[in-house]
């Protein structure tokens, strides 16, 4: 019997011919990533064990960008934990602010991880990097600690759940469309602890931004990972990029899986996420007449450069609706510096939107956007749980960038289409 991408991934990083789901492992880690709400105690923990030095300073990375620029003195402070790890233990890999993105969005730009790597992170969207083909999850800041120590972390292998995407896209259908539909046809707990590998002609030519977007939300599943098989689009992104060789794996033909799933993807229309969970998924055309107050185009899910384009060719020549808020953040400074150069900042603010500095900001209702009492948003981030943005009061609406810029413009959930 063969394996699953994922299975070659984890055998090959716990010295092993092969593994099964079920199976107890120890797997060297390629990537031990923190933030500035998760990386601080991990910190704590480190020193408190006693450790003298972290056991690879080019493969720990510390990237402060929740609530960055610091909202307050508490998140000053924990920044300030950041730098100081950084300098103490001569990390390479530490993004201050001006040198920063949004953690998912700035290590694959920067080349940090790649196909074949093994990637934690204390941050459950670390799951983004299996975009490009490789084993990436979130664990906990203890988790983090041990591994930022020795470098190894143990895992129980996952079940792979296989999702195969055909036909042909409809007009405004993304990344984000194919996985809230996902998440709405299995819910949020379809895939607990299990790896979630998207396949099939249409994640064959799904641009790179599309699978990230895709991993990403794959925790909103419950998913362990979310995994794509490494082609000519992955080693196109990774090729100039990679800061260090690295190893492709593929699924074989005969693996094994717990369950396949086929989606039609001509069936798809752009989806909604309605309040309080990402399965809650409405097709647009079912949307109905939800005023909105703020719309959020931004975050690890749809910050990336494609997600501005598409949001922008939707704005341009148009003024965003009096009664609300538009909030634009790219994901990472690069990303930022592309979207001034191609006149798509311009655009933003000829439409009376906010363009902010790469944070994570209001995705989780840290700043920069926060939500009051009734108050409702269109956002592109990942989750809508109660609270998520704002007010426990306030409600949640996910969509993808053109449906989100479009509802910025007429004032309720809409489709582009409706601005015609």
């Amino acid at each position: 019997m063969g394996m699953t991408i994922t299975e070659k991934i984890l055998a090959a990083h716990a010295g092993k011919k092969g593994v099964s789901p079920g199976d107890l492992i120890m797997a060297k880690v390629d990537i031990a990533l923190g933030n500035d709400i998760t990386a601080p105690l991990s910190i704590e923990e480190f020193k408190k064990i006693g450790a003298k030095k972290v056991f690879n300073k080019d493969r720990v990375v510390l990237v402060p960008d929740h609530f960055t620029p610091n909202k307050d003195i508490k998140s000053a402070q924990q920044s300030r934990m950041l730098r100081d790890f950084a300098k103490e233990y001569r990390i390479t890999n530490y993004f201050e602010l001006g040198r920063m993105g949004i953690e998912h969005a700035l290590l694959p730009e920067e080349g940090l991880v790649l196909p074949g790597d093994v990637i934690i992170g204390a941050d459950s969207h670390t799951c983004t990097y299996g975009a490009l083909g490789a084993f990436s999850t979130g664990v906990g800041s203890t988790d983090l600690a041990a591994a930022m120590i020795t470098g190894e972390i143990w895992f129980k292998v996952p079940e792979t759940m296989k999702f195969i995407f055909y036909g042909k896209l409809k007009k405004w259908v993304t990344g984000k469309d194919l996985i809230l539909y996902t998440i709405g046809k299995i819910g949020v707990d379809g895939a607990l602890y299990k790896a979630m590998e998207f396949t099939g002609e249409i994640i064959d030519n799904l641009p790179i931004d599309g699978r990230f977007t895709m991993a990403n939300m794959a925790i909103e599943a419950g998913a362990k990972n979310g995994i794509i098989n490494p082609d000519d689009i992955t080693l196109e992104y990774v090729e100039d990029r990679a800061k260090r060789k690295f190893k492709t794996y593929k699924s074989d033909k005969d693996a094994s899986y717990s369950e396949v799933f086929e989606f039609n993807s001509g069936d798809i229309e752009p989806q909604v996420a309605f309040p309080h969970l990402p399965s809650n998924t409405k097709p647009i055309s079912k949307a109905g007449n939800v005023k909105i107050d703020q719309v959020v185009i931004g975050s690890c899910t749809n910050g990336r450069i494609s997600d501005l384009r598409e949001a922008a060719s939707v704005l341009k020549g148009k003024k965003v609706h009096k009664d609300v808020r538009l909030i634009v953040i790219p994901a990472t400074q690069g990303i930022y510096k592309m979207a001034i150069d191609e006149g798509l900042v311009d655009i933003f603010i000829s439409a009376e939107a906010v363009v902010s500095t790469p944070t994570c900001g209001p995705c989780l209702g840290g700043h920069m956007g926060v939500l009051s009492e009734g108050e409702r948003a269109v956002s592109t981030t990942n989750r809508n749980f109660v609270g998520r943005m704002g007010h426990p009061k306030s409600e949640v609406y996910l969509s993808n960038p053109a449906v989100a810029a479009a509802s910025a413009v007429l004032g309720r959930i809409c489709s582009p289409e409706e601005m015609k």
